[in-house]
């Protein structure tokens, strides 16, 4: 099985994509869209951006070196938990990870959006997403 972002209708109407690896682990799941379409630009520019860098929002600030857009943000959480945000060259967020206990883990997070997604099939998923 290869790696795949899944298209659901969400409760209210809108559209929201998953993108999931080969063995079906969910690595990150977008905003809501509007439309069918809108989702289908987003998950466009995720592919696009997939190989962005990574600015680390975490070391203390005489040490961060803020990046240009398109970038992945890890930050932590009020749980204190280590999260990423893709960013698309206007600064739109277009893609959140999950909290993650470790840095280390939520960098491979970031690098398995990169390995996946370039090439991730799309796939429109009958059911509604919360």
């Amino acid at each position: 099985m290869a790696s795949k972002f899944e298209i659901r209708v969400t409760k209210s109407g809108g559209y929201r994509f998953a993108l999931k690896a080969a063995n079906g682990q969910v690595i990150s799941t977008s905003q809501v869209y509007k439309t069918i379409v809108t989702c289908k630009k987003g998950i466009a520019s995720v592919k696009v951006n997939a190989l962005a860098h990574v600015e680390d929002q975490t070391v203390e600030e005489a040490e961060l070196v803020t990046l240009k857009n398109p970038k992945y943000e890890v930050y932590r959480d009020k749980a204190g938990e280590f999260r990423f945000r893709l960013r698309a060259k206007n600064g739109q967020i277009i893609l959140s990870g999950e909290g993650y206990g470790t840095k280390a883990s939520c960098q491979n997070g970031i690098a398995s959006i990169g390995k996946n997604a370039p090439d991730a099939e799309i796939v429109l998923v009958d059911g509604e997403d919360d």
